[in-house]
Parts: structure tokens; sequence; C-alpha cells
């Protein structure tokens, strides 16, 4: 497995490598290439379980696993939560149908191409370095999780505060100080190539802490599936 250039996602067109992950919802390895020649995957690429929005972007795909599998596609989240703090968290939040799997080193993050940004204080070079008064400008809008549209950390506090998650030291193994891994989904077809993607890196800064469109996401499956 040899990772994608930095700070340059996949693109639609290229083939995805093979990582080999610890199964979370259930015990031994998974592989990417375990789904190779059988089915389209849709690979969601999170942060670990401490981010109040990956744990809400993981239960968002999860609630399209049954309109994915009725055009065959599988489903695989990927956290950088380590694997027996992950099982534990689910094993107290259940999410019904989640395949997901622990990548703490974030090798599939630099296998996909996902780079990790500097936060600075006024310095913007996306997707490197984004300065704090970049982020502040910048909206998530979560209709029936937030008020209004907020800036980023002012919307993860409020989220925190709805969805408590005790840090433990397992997570701050694998937090970043002054840092933040890039997320991203890549929908594959049954040879393991992307179709479509969504990332945290396009559309400079503009998609962070966003969710994906499922419309956008079904369209593409729909396509994908034949």
């Amino acid at each position: 497995m040899s990772a994608h250039p930095a700070n340059n996602p996949l693109q639609p067109g290229d083939q995805a490598p093979n990582v080999v992950f610890d199964a979370i919802s259930r015990e031994g390895k998974i592989a990417l290439d375990d789904f190779r020649g059988r089915s389209p995957l849709l690979v969601g690429l999170f942060r670990g379980l401490h981010c109040p929005f990956c744990r809400r972007h993981v239960a968002a795909m999860a609630q399209l696993n049954p309109a994915l599998h009725e055009k065959g596609v599988q489903t695989l989240a990927v956290v950088n939560t380590p694997v027996e703090r992950a099982r534990l968290y689910f094993r107290f939040h259940p999410i019904a149908g989640l395949l997901a799997a622990s990548d703490p080193a974030r090798a599939s993050h630099r296998a996909f191409g996902l780079p990790i940004i500097e936060f600075t204080e006024n310095e913007t070079d996306w997707p490197t370095k984004v300065g704090m008064d970049a982020v502040m400008e910048m909206r998530v809008d979560l209709p029936g999780e937030l008020p209004e549209p907020m800036n980023p950390p002012a919307a993860g506090d409020l989220l925190a505060e709805k969805d408590p998650y005790e840090i433990k030291d397992a997570d701050k193994q694998v937090s970043l100080a002054n840092h933040l891994q890039l997320l991203g989904h890549f929908l594959l077809d049954r040879e393991g190539v992307v179709r479509w993607s969504f990332t945290e890196v396009e559309e400079n800064g503009r998609n962070l802490c966003r969710a994906l469109n499922p419309e956008e996401l079904m369209s593409a499956a729909s396509h994908v599936a034949h």
C-alpha cells in the first residue's frame, strides 16, 4: 500500500489502495480488498470518536445503509479511535447495521490523500494551514442539531454539550494538538475504483465539518451499481 500524494485526495477514476483494519463491530480484520469483485463500497474516513461532528457523520452514514444496500452498495466507517476504545463506545451507543473499523495510525487517510491541516493564528494556505481568523468566518449548518449556522469551534462545543463524550487516554493518544485530520467519503465500484467522493479538502475549507449530501451520494450510487 502506498500513500496518495499529500494534500491531493483520490479522484474519480483513481484506483483505491488496499488497507487492512481492525474491525470494531466484530472480531478480526477488515480489508478493502474484501469487497473488491463483490460489491461497490462507500468508505467513510473519519476522525476519532472524540470529534462530535464525526460521531454524527458516522451515524448519518449508517442511516443511509438500507437505501445503499438496495442498490448493492456496502458501507464501511473508519475512525482514528483505537479499537478497544471504539468497541466500548459502540457497546453503549450501538448503531444498527454499522460496519466499522479502527485506524488510529491514519494509514487509510494518508493512502487516500487526506491531509492533516495545521491551525495558525492568521496564515491560511489550504489544505496545509488554516488561520483561526478564517475558521471563525466559516459556518456549519446542521438543521435540527444547531439553532443556526455556526463557526466550527462554537458548533463543536454545542454538539459536545448535547452529546457528552469523556476523553480518555486512548483518545488523547490520537488527538492532534493544533492540527486536524481532514476527512472524506469515497464511493468505490466493484473493482475498487473511485467513482464519487466528498472531502473536507475541497472548496477551500467550506466543507469543514459538513455532512455529505445524501441526494448526491444516492445519485452516484445508482450509477456505480450498474
